[in-house]
């Protein structure tokens, strides 16, 4: 799938976004910006007890970028160079916070370049707000019952007060 001059862009944005937080967001908004097309690619993640089943997850996403003309919300299981063939993507988009997440990142680009090597990974970075975040401390600060209200979406923030309650916590 060599560069073709005037053929729109259509980026992936794969993860299981369980949940979708600010950082997601900031990511989705930006590479909404850059991409023609933006399909956030939601996968079942069979290594991680998921919070919140595939559907919650797909409509809290596409309940945040429903007026995103240019980015569409998919359920995607599989081998990613397969999905983003089929749907003749020529970028994943992939968020780096930290070290860590770049020696993992690098590790699965350049497999995917190896599987497919007309599909480009673009790294972005998140705002410094958000530098931090990250689903699995959203689920544990909701879990002991902490506020996640500047961390998630409001109608996340409510999912999760649902899932756990609205107490808090006490030592």
């Amino acid at each position: 799938m060599p560069f073709e001059e005037n053929k729109p862009v259509i980026a992936i944005y794969p993860g299981s976004f369980d949940p979708v937080t600010n950082g997601h967001l900031d990511l989705i908004r930006r590479g909404a910006s850059l991409f023609d097309r933006l399909i956030i690619a939601v996968t079942r993640n069979h290594e991680k007890d998921a919070l919140f089943a595939i559907k919650e997850r797909l409509e809290m996403l596409e309940a945040i970028t429903y007026d995103m003309d240019n980015v569409e919300v998919q359920e995607f299981d599989g081998l990613l160079m397969d999905y983003a063939r089929a749907k003749k993507a020529r970028v994943v988009l992939r968020g780096i916070r930290a070290i860590s997440d770049y020696e993992y990142e690098l590790q699965m680009a350049m497999m995917n370049r190896k599987i497919e090597p007309d599909i480009e990974t673009v790294f972005m970075m998140p705002a410094e707000t958000y530098s931090y975040l990250s689903s699995r401390l959203v689920k544990e600060l909701a879990r002991l019952g902490g506020s996640v209200k500047e961390l998630v979406p409001p109608v996340v923030e409510e999912k999760l007060l649902a899932k756990f309650g609205s107490h808090k916590f006490h030592s």
